[in-house]
């Protein structure tokens, strides 16, 4: 038995000189694309010394594009958690009309560009658009404004939680969920103290992924901010006015930011994964055990 798994493995296994290209190829692809770039950010950021750097986050257009950014994101990253755990909950636990266009509609963010999604906005909301007359009678200004940001920032973001959490239900099942209904558990109960537990690595991945995207969007912001030094600027607008001014080291040090959001969000999504894979096989080694007792 022994000697035909052998020989098997054998014949199945690629020669050596064609894995090493192969791995060869991968890490070399991924040192010049990424850790690379990575690598001349931070060092270009530190190349005139830990003062002029420091010095560039104590630009009054610094830190308001830093506030605009959290702001942004902390309103579109809580959001897009209750959408995303609502839909992914009426995706996977229920039957409804109009199931495949609501993730299609999930979707959607995926196949158009952030730039078309920020056009559609002013469409809609600036002073020649839809809304944009009955806003202003009110005193509402959303283009050009921070309710633009969040909105774009919200639209470009919002498929992250409800993705990574739809398919991970949908595994799940609803079959704890009913035993805890059975049991005379109601609604929220059943959501906080069986399906929540279930999905927390997932959600917590989601969020994870949404924050990084709500941070670091460019496109759509760019079209509905105006680019507003001091005013609507988000941090990549900063970045992107700073580099146009021939002020490479501020820009590089603000690019910082991002570069080490991207390495943390990195290591929390592998941190993540383990874990989400850790549970699985554990959720599997259970039902296996259950079926054999």
């Amino acid at each position: 038995m022994t000697q035909n798994a052998n020989r098997i493995q054998r014949e199945t296994s690629d020669p050596w000189w064609v894995r090493a290209t192969i791995v060869s190829i991968s890490i070399s692809f991924v040192a010049l694309m990424l850790v690379m770039p990575l690598g001349v950010i931070f060092f270009e950021a530190f190349r005139k010394g830990v003062s002029v750097y420091l010095k560039a986050f104590q630009d009054r257009n610094a830190i308001r594009a830093i506030f605009m950014t959290c702001l942004a994101a902390g309103i579109a990253v809580p959001l897009n958690l209750v959408f995303g755990i609502a839909a992914s909950w009426a995706i996977a636990k229920f039957h409804f009309r109009g199931k495949g266009l609501l993730i299609a509609l999930i979707d959607l963010p995926f196949a158009i560009s952030p730039v078309i999604s920020g056009l559609v906005y002013i469409l809609v909301f600036g002073m020649q658009g839809w809304l944009g007359k009955w806003l202003e009678g009110y005193g509402i200004q959303v283009i050009f404004a921070v309710p633009g940001i969040v909105l774009a920032t919200i639209f470009v973001t919002f498929p992250f939680v409800a993705r990574e959490l739809i398919p991970l239900m949908q595994e799940q099942g609803s079959e704890e969920e009913w035993a805890a209904v059975s049991l005379g558990a109601n609604g929220w109960q059943t959501f906080w103290r069986v399906t929540l537990p279930n999905i927390k690595w997932g959600v917590l991945y989601g969020v994870l992924l949404c924050n990084a995207r709500a941070m670091g969007e460019f496109g759509a912001v760019s079209v509905v901010s105006s680019n507003i030094r001091g005013g609507t600027n988000t941090l990549p607008l900063h970045i992107d006015a700073l580099y146009n001014d021939y002020n490479s080291v501020a820009a590089f040090a603000m690019a910082s930011i991002l570069a080490s959001l991207g390495v943390i969000t990195l290591i929390g999504k592998t941190l993540l994964e383990r874990k989400l894979e850790q549970d699985s096989n554990s959720s599997l080694e259970s039902t296996t055990t259950e079926g054999i007792s």
